[in-house]
């Protein structure tokens, strides 16, 4: 079985009308060449019916570029209640929430009777956030936020309580070599929710397993020249002059901060001139690029939310270049879809900053199985009694993490990812088995 948008097949796959109208009939404006079309390739295997290993069921997928998504339903057809949370970016812009660097935190602590906590001064992985809002707030690993002294991701998956006290909130940063204070303040990364995004898998990847800011600031370098590269195929980068190195502590280890790299586009005759995840991705270049590599879901996204809906999807999993590499599942479709502007733009990016080479397309069972796959050995537990926990656990080259609701009344996983790790045999996951 198979899908399509605008009434083009993806060459090479058999495709039967079946699942095809929502998205087909809403997009048929937008021309878009046959290699490039939104289809579906089953391959060996159908989506799975009935119960799952997992209690997830696969459906046939969406494809755009060297992206595909395969959309995820519960195989029980229940939902949770993702519309009770109030998202990082949606907190950011009405400011219900707040978040400074720790150092300037003194001014959002509230007395309530108790001990307030001390800070001693700014710090490379670590923020304050409060909560204004009268509803609970989710927060995803990979989430960026921008200013202070350095943009940065959230570290991990948490739920902050609605009229909170101030948090500290574990981050990573990716802006490499800045530590000046541009706003007293974090905003969202982009001011446009259509332009929204967090940081790429990969990045994401070395923030929730390897749990490491040296792998982090690696990941984003490449990201950086990846992207550069395809906004001008013939750039080219050298050493910004002057600059020297600096020393910062963060939570890791003493970590050495190199002279930033300034990435030349000669087609616009100017260059990029930063280390920033966030101000990469917001360049017209760059995200004109982005937004190319997966053109059928950016371009008529809100049929493509339509027809999730419908479907009842309450997650994706992601493949690139024919490579399963991630899957992002949430409470609801309701909670999927807020969200899934900023998903789709990093899942575009990992594609745009990867080599693909010519792989067989990802099929429905390869997606199945992925879910499927039993985790073992121990898990890892933490959160905040009350309000949420994380449990982190393993099988084989799969790591997943699950975002549990502890709220009274709200019991429920709100978010899970499953991410597709390369570790050399016998190899265990930064704080994984202790």
């Amino acid at each position: 079985m198979s899908r399509k948008i605008n009434g083009k097949t993806w060459l090479g796959v058999l495709f039967v009308p079946v699942l095809a109208l929502g998205l087909s009939a809403a997009c048929k404006s937008a021309p878009v060449a046959a290699d490039s079309a939104i289809d579906a390739g089953a391959g060996a295997g159908g989506p799975a019916t009935g119960n799952t290993a997992s209690g997830y069921r696969v459906l046939a997928p969406i494809q755009s570029g060297d992206l595909t998504l395969f959309p995820v339903v519960r195989a029980d057809g229940k939902a949770g209640e993702g519309a009770v949370f109030l998202t990082l970016d949606e907190g950011l812009r009405s400011g219900e929430v707040e978040v400074t660097e720790a150092g300037n935190a003194r001014g959002l602590v509230r007395s309530r009777g108790g001990r307030q906590p001390v800070y001693q001064g700014d710090q490379v992985n670590t923020l304050v956030l409060i909560n204004h809002s009268k509803r609970p707030l989710v927060l995803l690993a990979g989430e960026i936020v921008t200013g202070g002294k350095q943009d940065r991701i959230v570290a991990s998956d948490r739920i902050v309580p609605n009229d909170s006290d101030p948090v500290d909130l574990n981050v990573f940063c990716v802006e490499h070599g800045r530590w000046t204070e541009t706003s007293n303040k974090f905003g969202a990364a982009a001011n446009a929710p259509a332009k929204s995004f967090m940081v790429q898998p990969e990045v994401r990847r070395q923030a929730m397993v390897a749990k490491d800011q040296q792998q982090v600031w690696n990941a984003v370098g490449g990201a950086i020249s990846g992207m550069a590269q395809a906004a001008a195929p013939v750039a080219t980068q050298t050493p910004h002059s002057g600059s020297a190195s600096n020393t910062v502590v963060t939570n890791n280890s003493n970590v050495e901060m190199n002279s930033e790299m300034i990435t030349m586009l000669p087609s616009t005759g100017r260059n990029l001139g930063t280390t920033s995840y966030a101000k990469t991705m917001a360049m017209d270049a760059v995200a004109q690029k982005v937004d190319a590599a997966a053109p059928e879901l950016t371009r008529a996204r809100e049929q493509v939310l339509v027809q999730l809906k419908q479907e009842n999807a309450i997650g994706v999993v992601v493949a690139v270049h024919g490579q399963i590499i991630w899957a992002d599942l949430f409470a609801d479709n309701e909670l999927l879809a807020r969200y899934w502007v900023k998903l789709v733009r990093s899942y575009a990016a990992e594609g745009l900053t990867t080599v693909g080479g010519h792989r067989a397309e990802a099929t429905v069972a390869q997606a199945q199985r992925f879910l499927d796959t039993p985790m073992h050995g121990e898990e890892k537990s933490q959160g905040d009694v009350g309000v949420y926990r994380t449990l982190e656990s393993q099988a084989g080259t799969t790591d997943q993490f699950v975002l549990e609701s502890l709220l009274p009344g709200l019991r429920e996983e709100v978010h899970v990812s499953r991410v597709k790790v390369y570790r050399p045999a016998g190899v265990q996951p930064v704080g994984m088995l202790q």
